[in-house]
């Protein structure tokens, strides 16, 4: 097995700890505005890599898009088929690589990536199969938090604390700099467009928001799990609690706030 094979297999079970689809919710605003922002219409093909509990992909379908959702871990994916029955859309769910999509060549009009494929070791690779599953002419969308972001800034604390990645790895939140995507998708030779955009996160408090991402978010879940132990987990969750007090832009109590994220459009060429 491969080093980005075995990182692979950490980030599947990552995201099956806890409770994603409940942290997934937090991000159906930006699934919106990224079809939005491709133009997304009635019959056109829409893929969704590493779609999770297929935020991007029903989105799609409801407005009417032949939607496709792909992704690497089969609990997310069972959580999306459940999500889009109950909505009464069609969503052809497959379990499978964003670095090898099981596509022909210029399968799709449209591909999008919500949070997700920014996690697939190989940027270069899953950039590469984006523009290769579209169609000339096709659009590229992706959702992906920046360094300066809430969450952004959360994933590069944990990282602080954890054991070194192995050599060769690229951190997510890369995806999230405009020189980073416009580099991937060079060879492309699309129109690239980035602007900054942000979600919004509401709790009762600091303190509350803490306890739902250690229960729920895989990340937190996993940096507690190796770090308590060790006793330090305690340091970690009040650098924590500081990030998300000094992020909070509530005026009337209570908790609110807006992690960034870069919303990049490639348009490639007919």
């Amino acid at each position: 097995m491969s080093v980005f094979d075995e990182i692979k297999e950490r980030q599947r079970h990552m995201w099956t700890v806890g409770s994603f689809p409940d942290i997934a919710t937090r991000t159906v605003p930006a699934a919106e505005a990224i079809v939005d922002r491709l133009g997304i219409e009635t019959g056109e093909r829409v893929l969704d890599v590493a779609t999770g509990t297929g935020n991007g992909a029903l989105v799609a379908a409801e407005r009417g898009a032949l939607a496709s959702g792909l992704d690497l871990t089969p609990k997310l994916l069972a959580v999306a088929a459940e999500r889009a029955a109950a909505a009464g859309v069609g969503v052809d769910l497959t379990e499978g690589d964003a670095e090898a999509l099981p596509y022909e060549d210029d399968s799709f009009d449209a591909a999008i990536s919500m949070f997700g494929v920014m996690f697939a070791p190989d940027h270069r690779r899953a950039a590469g199969e984006l523009a290769r599953v579209c169609r000339p002419g096709g659009r590229i969308g992706i959702a992906a938090w920046t360094p300066a972001g809430a969450v952004g800034q959360l994933f590069m604390l944990l990282a602080q604390y954890l054991p070194p990645p192995p050599e060769g790895f690229q951190p997510p939140i890369l995806w999230g700099t405009e020189d980073h995507v416009r580099d991937l998708f060079a060879a492309a030779d699309g129109a690239v467009t980035c602007t900054l955009e942000r979600v919004r996160i509401e709790a009762d408090s600091v303190e509350a928001l803490l306890a739902e991402d250690e229960e729920k978010l895989g990340p937190v879940i996993l940096a507690r799990q190796a770090l308590e132990p060790q006793g330090r987990w305690e340091e970690v969750r009040a650098r924590i609690a500081e990030q998300t007090a000094a992020a909070n832009v509530a005026t009337g109590g209570g908790l609110v706030i807006e992690p960034e994220y870069l919303l990049s459009v490639i348009e490639l060429p007919g």
